[in-house]
C-alpha cells in the first residue's frame, strides 16, 4: 500500500502547512530516503534517523521506549515501519507515549506493521512456510511476520524478533490510550496495517 500526500493531507491538515518540517524516522535501519512514504519526500522535510543498531549509522542511537535524546514537542511527524512488533507487549505503551511526547501539537505518527488477523489466517491455512511477498530483507513467510525475519535472526540480529502483534482494533486502542486525539487504521496490501495518529 502507498500513502500519497493527497490521501494524508485529507486526514492530516498539518501536511498542508508550508515551511520546514522535521520527520523522526524511528527504527530507520539502512533504508534510504527514497523509501520514505511519498508524503515525506519533499525537500521541506528534514529526516532525523533513530535506531537501536549503531551499525546502521543513525543520527540517534536509541530504543523506541526511551527517546530522551529527542526533546519534547520538537518533531512534526514520526514514521515507523515495522518496529513496534519488535517490542515486548508491555513496552508498547511506553513507546507510543514517547511518540506522543516528542511530537509538536497537531503533529502525527504514520506507522505500518503486520496485520496479525491476516497472518493468523495464513497459518491456519497451513501456509506458514510459504513465501507471500519479498521485502528488501528478502522473502517473507507468515512465520517471519509472526515471529520475526528468520534470516536476520539467524545472522545474530536478535532484536529483529517479533515479541508482540496487533490487529486493527488493538493498534487503534493502543494509540488512543497513548493520548492521540484522532486515529485511523487501514489495511495494507501486503498483510500489513497502516495507522495515522494525530496529536
Amino acid at each position: 500500500m502507498k500513502i500519497s500526500h493527497s490521501d494524508l493531507a485529507a486526514v492530516v491538515p498539518a501536511l498542508l502547512a508550508r515551511g520546514k518540517k522535521t520527520l523522526l524516522h524511528v527504527g530507520c535501519g539502512t533504508a534510504p530516503r527514497s523509501r520514505l512514504p511519498e508524503c515525506f519526500q519533499s525537500p521541506e522535510w528534514t529526516e532525523i534517523r533513530l535506531d537501536i543498531d549503531a551499525s546502521v549509522n543513525p543520527d540517534i542511537v536509541a530504543s523506541l521506549t526511551d527517546m530522551r535524546a529527542v526533546a519534547s514537542a520538537t518533531v512534526d511527524a514520526i514514521w515507523s515501519s515495522h518496529n513496534i512488533e519488535h517490542l515486548e507487549g508491555f513496552e508498547v505503551a511506553r513507546s507510543l507515549d514517547e511518540f506522543h511526547r516528542v511530537l509538536k501539537p497537531a503533529g502525527f505518527t504514520l506507522l505500518t506493521l503486520p496485520d496479525m488477523k491476516k497472518v493468523a489466517a495464513l497459518i491456519a491455512e497451513d501456509k506458514s512456510n510459504e513465501v507471500v511477498y519479498t521485502s528488501p530483507a528478502g522473502p517473507i513467510t507468515p512465520l517471519d511476520m509472526m515471529f520475526g525475519h528468520q534470516a536476520s535472526l539467524a545472522a545474530g540480529k536478535r532484536y529483529m524478533a517479533h515479541r508482540t502483534g496487533f490487529t486493527a482494533t488493538s493498534i487503534r486502542n493502543k494509540l488512543v490510550e497513548a493520548g492521540f486525539s484522532e486515529v485511523r487504521v487501514m489495511q495494507g496490501s501486503a498483510y500489513d496495517l497502516w495507522a495515522i495518529a494525530i496529536k
